[in-house]
């Protein structure tokens, strides 16, 4: 069932082999530790036309062969298995960058026909955007996340390795006046880049009516060059933001979302509530204990965990005669054996123990 990636091991940094899974685990995608997985993300290519420096190399990396890929009725059928037979309530698609796909409109329309109510978002980079904004909403997606980093020109195309700062905002705007709303922004901050630009991109993204989402580099590059001591944690990160901003907990169920969501009032105006920001603080704050998320990479493999060193095979199931369930019972197990924390059983990136994965996060779908 499982295809271990190769990685090497160091004692503690891989979860305990789990044992079977129970028959009374139930139907849905439940772990050991009693977490129920209702969002689904599915990567659609691990190709970008990005070459952000905390995700792949400046040459980019060795693409899968169309024939690896999933492909649109496969990725169609798997949603259609994982909420009818697995209790999914939730999709994210995902990249690399999945507005390269060529049948991305096709896979939506195919999607929103089968299940008229679930929510269906996209995570991208917005390159294109502007001109797919409104054929995708047309087709059902719901709302769009965009990576943004930077809004300086010169600090985008450092951090990006491509000078499209501007075609990125064309297709923020694009999606927010197709109806793809409520838009949300992910930056990740990098020490000496772009980390005093906190405040601006802030300030941004509430003028226009935007959800920011702060996010803690994670340990997924390709170049394996991360280290705890130059990411910029998730406290100062709220730091660079008090001078300008007063920052409450916002009120709402955190739901098992991975953000930590904080209503935003300008020191100037405080009693205004002027909008929301959110800190995914996946290293210093780790949230694994209430993770509801099972992902599916572009060659349709189940990953329980985004540290996991091991993946469980779905597409050669898709190819053959297997049915439904068959697919499902095998995506059961792979989220049976789920870790308890960063891919590991318990929580510690960075510690002495952690061995970082070989993929990095264009290769696994976020």
């Amino acid at each position: 069932m499982s295809v271990d990636l190769g990685m090497p091991r160091v004692p503690g940094a891989a979860a305990a082999a789990a044992p079977a899974r129970p028959a009374a685990a139930g139907p849905t995608l439940v772990d050991r530790f009693g977490r129920v997985a209702t969002d689904l993300r599915i990567s659609l290519t691990d190709k970008c036309n990005l070459r952000c420096t905390y995700c792949m190399p400046a040459e980019g990396l060795d693409w899968l062969s169309k024939q690896q890929v999933l492909r649109d009725e496969e990725v169609v059928r798997l949603v259609r298995i994982a909420v009818e037979h697995l209790g999914v309530r939730e999709l994210r698609l995902t990249g690399g960058e999945p507005l390269v796909r060529a049948g991305l409109v096709d896979i939506i329309a195919a999607i929103r026909n089968n299940h008229p109510d679930l929510p269906v978002s996209l995570t991208t980079n917005a390159l294109g955007l502007d001109k797919k904004a409104a054929a995708l909403k047309a087709a059902g997606l719901t709302r769009i996340n965009v990576s943004l980093d930077s809004l300086h020109p010169d600090t985008f195309a450092q951090l990006t390795r491509r000078p499209f700062l501007d075609r990125v905002l064309a297709g923020i705007e694009a999606a927010d006046a197709a109806g793809l709303g409520l838009v949300k922004i992910n930056a990740v901050l990098m020490r000496g880049i772009n980390d005093a630009e906190a405040p601006a991109l802030l300030d941004w993204a509430v003028d226009r009516g935007y959800e920011l989402r702060f996010i803690e580099q994670m340990p997924l590059d390709a170049d394996h060059g991360w280290t705890r001591q130059n990411m910029l944690a998730a406290a100062e990160i709220r730091a660079l933001l008090e001078p300008d901003f007063l920052l409450s907990p916002d009120p709402r169920e955190r739901d098992g979302a991975p953000a930590q969501r904080w209503e935003v009032r300008r020191r100037r105006s405080p009693d205004v509530v002027a909008g929301t920001v959110g800190i995914i603080a996946s290293v210093t704050e780790p949230f694994c204990a209430d993770c509801r998320r099972t992902r599916v990479t572009a060659e349709g493999k189940v990953r329980s965990c985004l540290f996991s060193h091991e993946e469980t095979d779905l597409l050669a199931l898709l190819r053959s005669e297997a049915g439904d369930e068959a697919v499902a019972e095998r995506w059961r197990d792979a989220m049976w054996a789920k870790p308890k924390a960063h891919g590991m059983d318990h929580a510690g990136l960075g510690g002495a123990d952690f061995v970082q994965p070989d993929r990095t996060m264009s290769a696994i779908g976020g």
